[in-house]
């Protein structure tokens, strides 16, 4: 498909399709041995009833090398999370499910909020960080990867093919990311990254001019994507958003704290489909609105902690700046779309087009409104120099969560 990405600042590892599923699995049960793996799956209840999970939990059932699974559970009620651990019971590996929403959960959280240092939006994010606190609580993982629950189109492939990187003790590698032709049902998918990342990226450079950071985000196929795979020396310092800008967020924190070589992105799929998101034209709150804010909000933050600074006027050249942009990067993937037969639906892609550009203003609006803002959830790290028993009690806490429901 149409790339408008520069590739040279991290490495791209390809599927050559040389390498069989056997053979890979052979290699990271030999790594296992001294480098555990573990894997986090951040879901909804809701995602358990829906047509992707079942299959996901057949496939992870035939995954050898994984050392542990931690499921963080939102949205979920006692009978539900009883119903959850249920579903989760079939794992033949050490596996436990979080209850984000349990009196326990809830009152650690309030415990976490007398000193200021509670995480302040429910949502993803926030899931996410809670299962890296039990994995930390855990510490005997050297090797953590995640993916998305929605997955229609996954296979144990995927996960093999993420994690590889990160549990070869022979490569560089601290962050793998994943990346997949975002093609699914006969049309051309992930309106947000081709649409809003890249031509605000190229509208960016234009405006403010060059920045290693924004030739770093360019560098990836695909960042919005929910694969992560990391070494989990890095856990503790991880600074993880609270908003739809968890993935942006974990790029830039690689960005902050590794060197180039240190992060890779590696093509984990030939076709991936999901659950996709509303354009939500009428409500900024919801669906792809709301991530297209909160997406643009964390690009804004981390160039100006690089010393960007940011103007009313700079955003209004950047709204017109990247309109054009997006015009020019329309014209490319309709005709790519078109010559590969791929369905392509013009007018609604003019149309998400525009609502980006008036988020894109909104989140500037945002970010020079709130210059006392703290977007992200507080690292693993502090909430131990602050309270250092939490993280123990923490881990108890959803073992007796656990227990309480068996």
């Amino acid at each position: 498909m149409a790339d408008f990405h520069q590739n040279g600042n991290i490495a791209t590892l390809h599927n050559l399709r040389t390498k069989s599923l056997e053979e890979m699995t052979y290699e990271l049960e030999t790594f296992a041995q001294s480098r555990k793996i573990s894997l986090i799956l951040p879901c909804l209840y809701s995602e358990l009833e829906g047509p992707a999970m079942p299959n996901i939990l057949s496939e992870l059932k035939e995954v050898p090398y994984l050392h542990r699974i931690i499921i963080g559970l939102d949205r979920a009620d006692a009978a539900q999370f009883r119903h959850a651990r249920q579903f989760f019971s079939e794992l033949p590996q050490n596996h436990i499910v979080i209850w984000n929403d349990s009196p326990r959960m809830l009152q650690l959280g309030e415990r976490l909020g007398e000193i200021g240092l509670a995480p302040e939006e429910p949502g993803k994010g926030k899931n996410v960080w809670t299962c890296l606190g039990y994995l930390i609580a855990c510490a005997d993982s050297s090797v953590m990867a995640i993916h998305d629950c929605d997955i229609l189109t996954y296979s144990r492939e995927l996960l093999a093919r993420l994690t590889y990187p990160v549990a070869n003790p022979n490569f560089p590698y601290q962050v793998a990311k994943g990346y997949y032709p975002r093609i699914g049902e006969g049309k051309l998918n992930g309106r947000v990254t081709r649409l809003l990342v890249s031509p605000l990226l190229i509208a960016l450079k234009r405006v403010i001019g060059d920045r290693d950071y924004l030739d770093y985000l360019r560098s990836f196929r695909y960042p919005l994507s929910g694969e992560f795979a990391m070494r989990t020396g890095i856990l503790p310092d991880l600074r993880i958003p609270s908003d739809w800008g968890l993935e942006i967020g974990i790029l830039s924190e690689a960005w902050r704290n590794l060197a180039p070589h240190a992060v890779c992105q590696v093509e984990i799929a030939d076709a991936y489909d999901h659950k996709h998101q509303d354009l939500s034209e009428e409500d900024a709150s919801t669906g792809l609105s709301r991530m297209s804010t909160d997406i643009c909000k964390a690009i804004f933050r981390k160039l100006a902690a690089d010393g960007t600074v940011f103007t009313s006027h700079v955003f209004r050249t950047l709204k017109a700046t990247y309109y054009r942009c997006a015009l020019d990067v329309l014209d490319a993937y309709y005709n790519d779309a078109k010559m590969n037969g791929l369905a392509i639906d013009r007018h609604r892609e003019e149309q998400a087009i525009e609502l980006f550009a008036e988020n894109l203003m909104r989140a500037g609006q945002i970010f020079l409104d709130n210059p006392q803002e703290t977007p992200f959830i507080t690292t693993w790290n502090r909430i131990h120099a602050a309270d250092p028993s939490f993280l123990s009690e923490f881990r108890a806490a959803a073992a007796a969560d656990e227990a309480e429901c068996s």
